[in-house]
């Protein structure tokens, strides 16, 4: 009896020689229609792969990476599954990845640099090809392991010119100057800030930095009792105004939040406590994510198109693995710009009050 029928009947599926077999070609030519496409014709490929469909057969995926000495496995390192702007990236590179045959792994870790490291290493381990991880703020042993296995990686959601690591995202320091800075043209001198953690986030860092340099720029600082840092969410941010509002002695009229989350929150909780917004009290988000438009007052915050950050990151490892990626032109990285979407949330400064002479 046949190999390929004895380890059909034992198996239960077909295999490589049924396919080549129904669509009346070789082993060898099926093996290139799935390893070497390009070597094959349109009209070959399209019958092998009619047969594959016909016998539901699937190419095994050791087998393939033999063949060809890949795996076509990618690895993608995001810190949460909860915000929408991480789920909107990653749909980007399964995207393009996808398209190019590659399977996308994926992880998540908890903005732990530790979890993060775990990751990256599982992923090598089991032979990914590229890696595109969030931020700078790894342990130095991450960057070491991705070095020492050559396997070529970008760093999304973040972009510095001077980066040492080929970046495709934006400049977290310039958008929030920016944003910042809009709000001292309104006349803004006493500000609040709500952010998630500094602490192993190269995105906050950056943040609070553009958010101090726009207000040097006008002699201008933030007083410690108007800073709240704590967990990216709606809660926080009506905590964070709650605490300001009943603990600081100069109340801001305007808070600079480090996402929408964290400004709807304070939104929300202004509300509650009969703080008029935009009057008495401007607030500003960041992300521009769906419910930013639909809330009362709009929010005024800024845009970044993550899905395409997912879509470029994907597309330069894509080039990488092929031979044709930006890193052998000395292209280090890809700025997508952050755009100010001015909405309800903020406006000019409220008149100081002047008090008459009894």
């Amino acid at each position: 009896m046949p190999l390929s029928a004895r380890a059909r009947r034992a198996t239960g599926r077909a295999v490589l020689g049924d396919v080549a077999k129904r669509a009346g070609v070789s082993t060898a030519t099926v093996s290139r229609v799935y390893n070497e496409p390009e070597k094959v014709s349109a009209e070959v490929q399209e019958r092998v792969r009619q047969a594959a469909r016909e016998l539901n057969w699937i190419p095994n995926a050791a087998g393939r990476a033999l063949a060809s000495k890949r795996t076509h496995i990618a690895g993608a390192v995001i810190p949460t599954l909860d915000d929408q702007v991480f789920a909107s990236q990653v749909a980007g590179l399964q995207t393009v990845f996808a398209e190019a045959g590659i399977t996308l792994f994926l992880g998540v870790s908890n903005y732990d640099p530790e979890q993060a490291l775990a990751q990256v290493r599982a992923m090598l381990t089991r032979g990914v090809e590229a890696i595109a991880i969030v931020g700078e703020a790894h342990r130095p042993e991450l960057f070491d392991a991705l070095r020492q296995y050559r396997v070529p990686y970008v760093v999304t959601y973040a972009y510095r010119p001077d980066s040492p690591h080929p970046c495709v995202g934006f400049d977290n320091r310039k958008a929030f100057f920016d944003l910042t800075s809009h709000l001292v043209e309104l006349g803004h001198c006493n500000f609040g800030v709500v952010m998630p953690p500094a602490s192993d986030n190269d995105r906050v860092q950056a943040r609070l930095l553009g958010i101090r340099q726009a207000l040097e720029r006008h002699g201008l600082a933030v007083r410690p009792d108007n800073v709240r840092e704590g967990a990216p969410s709606i809660a926080f941010g009506r905590e964070s105004l709650r605490s300001i509002w009943q603990q600081s002695s100069a109340r801001p009229t305007a808070i600079v939040c480090g996402n929408d989350l964290l400004a709807i929150g304070v939104l929300l909780e202004a509300h509650a406590l009969g703080i008029d917004v935009p009057r008495q009290l401007s607030v500003t988000g960041f992300d521009d994510i769906a419910f930013a438009k639909e809330i009362r007052p709009a929010l005024t915050t800024m845009r970044v198109d993550t899905e395409l950050i997912g879509r470029l990151a994907a597309q330069r490892l894509v080039d990488t693995l092929n031979g044709s990626g930006g890193a052998e032109r000395g292209m280090t990285g890809h700025e997508v710009k952050a755009a100010l979407t001015l909405r309800e949330s903020a406006a000019r400064a409220p008149s100081p009050v002047r008090h008459g002479k009894a």
